[in-house]
């Protein structure tokens, strides 16, 4: 089941001359399925944060469609399994933690002893239960992205968006964010993510999609996106002896780098190894960084651009 789904979707802003025209999203296709965390990357003015206002129902296409659990993003009930944490959300400062839960929780149709109860877990899963009765402006930044990230739970969403959740949490407050998305993901929750800590994304999302100037440039898995097709490491115990004749770089640890055509290569290789009494430790196959294939393709869709 896709949790969402979008077919040409495309936004273009007006100015208020209508001379200028800005292509925030072209013709985007996509499917989230069901129970996955999707990361959603592009610099700035990439249109990451039109897609969600579109989903959302905060603004409308210019053409193309898209659906939320099957349902059509102008049905307004659909919105009742949804939760949304904005990029730097404010609460007003006189609100306790509780409070600002206790609000959020009302505008979403829910009430006494229930309301209570999910306000106490909330804060227990985000580490601020003993917050609870603290004014928000006494909260860090870290303490106001874990609240936020209770406000989008609060009606136990099937779908959640999360704009940069970790913007500003520590370390150890990120580790602790991850954990709760992955336990959400669990309970088949889908999570769409936006993020610029691509090491970030990296770690949790089982897709990633690329966005730039309103164009998807790629959508696959984080290994899709860093795997490095047909190179590997090879790891060999100490020895004096040379491998055979075939392309290899050795590395200043012993080791040996390897390109080739296919897995049957690959075999032949390793075949020439044993064959001379070298013994390989390891067989590693060599990987980029997401950030390093974000960077790549970026630079490539401007120069294609130009």
């Amino acid at each position: 089941m896709n949790v969402i789904e979008t077919k040409g979707l495309t936004k273009v802003y007006s100015s208020s001359f209508k001379k200028n025209k800005i292509q925030a999203l072209v013709d985007f296709n996509l499917n989230v399925e069901r129970g996955v965390i999707f990361g959603l990357l592009g610099p700035n003015g990439a249109g990451k944060t039109t897609l969600v206002k579109l989903l959302l129902g905060i603004t409308f296409p210019t053409a193309g469609s898209a659906t939320i659990i099957e349902k059509d993003i102008s049905d307004y009930k659909i919105k009742e399994k949804v939760g949304y944490l904005p990029e730097n959300h404010k609460y007003p400062s006189y609100l306790k933690g509780g409070e600002v839960l206790k609000f959020f929780g009302k505008l979403s149709g829910m009430n006494g002893v229930n309301l209570d109860k999910r306000i106490d877990e909330l804060l227990e899963l985000v580490k601020l239960s003993q917050w609870k009765k603290t004014k928000v402006k006494a909260y860090s930044k870290g303490m106001m992205q874990r609240l936020g990230l209770a406000q989008a739970l609060i009606n136990d969403p099937d779908l959640i968006f999360l704009d940069e959740p970790t913007d500003g949490v520590d370390p150890i407050g990120r580790k602790e964010i991850r954990d709760i998305l992955i336990e959400l993901k669990n309970r088949s929750k889908t999570i769409f993510l936006n993020s610029h800590l691509l090491s970030e994304v990296e770690l949790i999302t089982d897709r990633v999609g690329i966005l730039n100037k309103g164009k998807l440039l790629r959508e696959g898995t984080v290994k899709e996106f860093t795997e490095k097709k047909e190179e590997y490491k090879l790891v060999v115990d100490s020895t004096d002896t040379e491998p055979g004749n075939f392309a290899y770089t050795k590395q200043p640890d012993g080791s040996y780098l390897v390109k080739v055509a296919d897995i049957a290569e690959l075999n032949r290789i390793i075949d020439d190894f044993r064959s001379k009494g070298i013994l390989l430790r390891e067989i590693v196959p060599l990987k980029s960084t997401l950030e390093e294939m974000f960077i790549s393709l970026i630079n490539e869709s401007e120069r294609n651009n130009k």
